[in-house]
């Protein structure tokens, strides 16, 4: 029993001391990023090229919210699918405001950050130059139908339906299939509720506690493991030593559809049970909520929704192994 208080009382220690930093952190988040998504809408819009870094910048703010903002906007055909994933790639939820708080972690963090945001804008203008081949073959396929096909069928293409979503991004349909609105419904949990709506301090002491929370239960668990087991060795016996391996596991966390995701990843980090790589890919991969807002707004397209959580799950992967082999960690 007292293995068991002293691990509640150590994570209860543990948690007080990010506190201020972490409350620092969202309010400075809340005074930037406040009803300002519209705003945001409107600067990527009008800015349709330079869509992958603007949205991998964005993404990497702290929070998620700006990864279910992208949802909505891709969903109503605002922004590009190689945006989308720039700033799925660039999120790292809380894993920014947990490092910081931890002054010998900034290092890792500002690494971590740069190739995340420098991967998220190369694989968005990747997807985003591929998408417009197939537009382009796709536009002299039609030409060809209209000048020698008089008999009124329709050719059909190669790659079904989504050869044929990837081929839409290119079209400007504003219909609003979702809205802020229809997130909030959706149970997004950063949305600004109506309370904190006009008020960032409240705002930043909301998700503080809650981030806190996760916190606080990710530290219990790790410090009960450690004292009625004698050390992390069960957990490390879990992700094994092998970093392949790890970089799997972390990825598959990482699409858990919750900031407790980037938090666990982190505490496992930061004690030693994941190495460097292994955040990485868990962290490129975990979008927050921005994939639940994803399938919510773009309901009707569910196969588009599954193609792109496959392919952000092996990007993460990817990114993982690549990461292995760069001495920088």
């Amino acid at each position: 029993m007292q293995i068991f208080f002293d691990a509640l009382l150590d994570a209860l220690i543990d948690s007080l001391l990010i506190l201020p930093f972490l409350y620092l952190t969202y309010l400075l988040v809340s005074y930037f990023s406040h009803n300002d998504n519209e705003k945001y809408s409107k600067i990527l819009h009008r800015t349709n090229k330079a869509g992958p870094v603007i949205g991998a910048f964005l993404g990497s703010v702290p929070q998620c919210g700006f990864s279910s903002v992208m949802s909505n906007l891709y969903s109503r055909k605002i922004v590009t699918l190689g945006t989308l994933i720039a700033v799925f790639i660039a999120t790292s939820d809380e894993a920014i405001p947990l490092m910081i708080s931890k002054p010998e972690f900034i290092p890792k963090l500002l690494i971590l950050m740069a190739i995340k945001i420098v991967y998220g804008i190369i694989v968005g203008y990747l997807i985003d130059g591929i998408i417009k081949l197939f537009t382009r073959k796709k536009q002299v396929q039609k030409e060809f139908h209209d000048r020698h096909c008089h008999d009124g069928h329709e050719i059909t293409y190669e790659g079904g339906e989504i050869l044929n979503d990837l081929n839409s991004l290119e079209g400007h349909n504003h219909k609003h299939e979702c809205n802020h609105d229809d997130e909030a419904e959706g149970g997004h949990e950063h949305n600004h509720s109506h309370c904190c709506a006009t008020n960032i301090f409240l705002d930043a002491l909301k998700h503080t506690v809650i981030i806190l929370a996760y916190v606080f239960v990710a530290t219990l668990i790790i410090n009960l493991i450690r004292g009625y087991c004698g050390g992390l060795d069960p957990l490390k016996s879990i992700f094994t030593s092998n970093v392949y391996l790890q970089i799997l596991l972390a990825s598959v966390i990482g699409l858990i559809p919750n900031c407790a995701s980037s938090v666990f990843l982190v505490e496992m980090f930061m004690e030693g049970v994941i190495l460097f790589p292994a955040l990485i890919a868990g962290l490129s991969v975990g979008a927050g909520v921005g994939l639940i807002v994803l399938f919510t707004c773009n309901y009707k397209k569910l196969g588009m929704n599954i193609f792109i959580t496959i392919l952000l799950f092996l990007l993460g992967i990817f990114v993982g192994i690549l990461t292995n082999f760069i001495p920088i960690w």
